[in-house]
């Protein structure tokens, strides 16, 4: 039973405005993170900080990232309804679920077995269907590409040349990109086949992007 109370509709609805302050104005990212139960995705003891604009852990090392850079992220993205969209580290799930909300298709990426386990349980509990991977999400998933978006919920010390060749044409990944400790985020926009642009948009803190293109 996913048990949600007007006590945490109060609070996702002053994390919004929170958010709001912060710069983030997509209307449609905005609203599903005022619907989503994030205090779900959360160890019972920590529940009550669910709304607090700040990451937290969740084993493995791991943590789930702070509502604005889902926010941040997920805006960035630009998708549609019915966009494919591949996310690398499900992490929590929680970033997953604001995709799905979204009304994209989903595949997800994660290289922990008990957190794939966790999220693969806690969505279908929300009664999300994205399709989970267990696995090294820096070689992407080319048997379902090309993706619309690919979103990447961990610090990369380059760009994986496997996830540019994975977009469609016009398609956008979202990669925070740097050292261990602080990354730049930028969008990547597939322009051709051969080509394609960089937008960089500010700093950012991310666990480090394990796998056979990451560290």
């Amino acid at each position: 039973m996913v048990l949600d109370t007007y006590k945490h509709k109060g609070q996702r609805q002053k994390l919004v405005n929170e958010l709001i302050s912060k710069g983030i104005t997509d209307k449609a990212v905005l609203s599903v993170i005022n619907t989503i139960p994030r205090h779900l995705f959360f160890e019972e003891a920590l529940q009550n900080h669910a709304y607090i604009d700040k990451a937290f852990p969740i084993g493995e090392e791991q943590t789930i990232s702070q509502p604005y850079t889902v926010a941040k992220q997920t805006e960035l993205l630009s998708i549609k309804p019915k966009d494919t969209v591949l996310e690398i580290g499900t992490g929590s799930g929680y970033q997953c679920a604001v995709l799905c909300a979204l009304q994209a298709k989903v595949f997800s990426i994660e290289r922990h077995k008990s957190l794939h386990l966790q999220a693969k349980k806690m969505l279908a509990q929300l009664q999300f269907s994205p399709k989970l991977i267990c696995g090294d999400g820096t070689l992407g998933l080319p048997s379902f590409a090309p993706f619309d978006g690919i979103i990447v919920t961990a610090g990369a010390p380059v760009v994986p040349d496997t996830l540019i060749d994975q977009l469609k044409i016009g398609g956008r990944l979202v990669i925070p990109v740097g050292d261990n400790h602080n990354q730049k985020m930028l969008r990547i926009t597939k322009t051709s086949d051969s080509s394609i642009t960089t937008q960089e948009f500010g700093d950012f803190s991310f666990v480090p992007l394990i796998g056979k293109k990451g560290w």
